[in-house]
């Protein structure tokens, strides 16, 4: 059996940087209560008709590929995770296989929909891959254009203020190496409470699960036989298509599942805490990774953030981070790097790496 290597490593943000300040000019927000809540200062907004999830997630996977040394050609699955897909379907892989003139048809193509966590679940599945020896060369990516469906009124600020667009990217290659690559992965999911943290419209659901969670809310669904279901003037003219969150909910769960993942990824492996030369956390929230940070005991210097000039990411904020601390030399040869991811779902797994 092959173990898993990082052999190349690529991101990509938007040049349009858009700060707390600009959004006080269209909602009642204001920077110092960004900051204090999120510790968020400015975010990356992708060019409107011209930048999209795939478009990013291309320049990102070209980077990632020259840094592996292998050509385009030489990659044989594409593992796409989004929450932010340019069309409902098909998804983001095959058009990122055709954008990038990969269109090869002994490859496949797979979309993961695990928003926080899809990078972290897409790694775990190349890894399965790569040391089956199915594949040699996967390429997996995280992008998110959260831009193109966010509220920008005061209505959707808590969650508008959050979010911001980029992409990043992997190249997963085998090694012989014993000890080095990925060391293991943990996966975790729990659907109890998933309309805590979610976009319910448009979707198939026709008020279902809403009324499963004991909420009435009415869709306005027209009263036809065929149809108007999946989306509907009510939904629009009452603000319905936007993602919704229970901040307060979901940062107590996360501060919870955050150092148990971890805890379990360690035991796994027999390592400990002062083992790990940096830590990059899901960019979800700076006081999340803060509160996560003082339970694991970790110094400044062992966790990478960079919530506070990206916003949140989604998918992409993993690949973008981790490919930001190791262009900056804070991951060396040899360094063991944690990963980690909570989000909606509710999602959340950890992954060890000797780099």
């Amino acid at each position: 059996m092959y173990s898993t290597k990082i052999g190349g490593i690529g991101s990509y943000v938007p040049e349009k940087e858009v700060t707390n300040k600009d959004l006080e000019n269209v909602m009642d927000t204001s920077d110092e209560w960004i900051q204090e809540r999120t510790g968020i200062m400015s975010r990356r907004y992708g060019k409107k008709h011209e930048e999209t999830s795939t478009t990013m997630a291309v320049h990102a996977a070209e980077i990632a590929i020259e840094r592996a040394g292998i050509e385009k050609e030489d990659i044989d699955f594409i593992i796409f995770a989004t929450l932010s897909p340019d069309y409902y379907f098909p998804g983001c892989g095959v058009l990122l296989q055709r954008e990038m003139g990969i269109t090869n048809t002994e490859i496949g193509a797979l979309d993961i929909r695990n928003q926080c966590s899809g990078f972290i679940y897409a790694l775990s599945v190349g890894d399965q891959f790569i040391k089956t020896g199915m594949y040699k060369n996967i390429l997996v990516v995280g992008a998110e254009m959260h831009s193109m469906g966010l509220d920008f009124t005061t209505r959707g600020r808590n969650v508008t203020v959050i979010f911001g667009d980029g992409a990043g990217a992997v190249v997963l290659q085998r090694s012989t190496e014993e000890g080095q690559g990925i060391l293991t992965t943990h996966l975790h999911s729990d659907g109890t409470y998933a309309e805590k943290l979610a976009m319910i419209n448009p979707g198939a659901h026709g008020g279902y699960h809403a009324n499963k969670m004991g909420e009435h809310i009415d869709y306005g669904y027209p009263d036809t036989e065929y149809g108007e279901m999946f989306i509907n003037h009510q939904m629009i003219d009452h603000a319905q298509l936007y993602p919704q969150m229970e901040g307060q909910f979901v940062f107590k769960l996360a501060v919870q599942k955050f150092p148990e993942v971890i805890g379990e990824a360690l035991k796994k492996t027999g390592l400990q805490t002062s083992d790990i030369d940096m830590f990059v956390p899901h960019q979800a929230n700076l006081r999340i990774s803060q509160f996560v940070q003082r339970r694991l005991g970790l110094k400044n210097e062992q966790v990478w953030n960079n919530i506070q000039k990206y916003g949140n990411t989604t998918a992409a904020s993993i690949p973008i981070a981790l490919c930001e601390a190791w262009e900056s030399g804070a991951v060396k040869p040899g360094d063991l790097v944690c990963l980690a991811a909570f989000g909606s779902g509710f999602t959340w797994g950890s992954v060890l790496i000797r780099w």
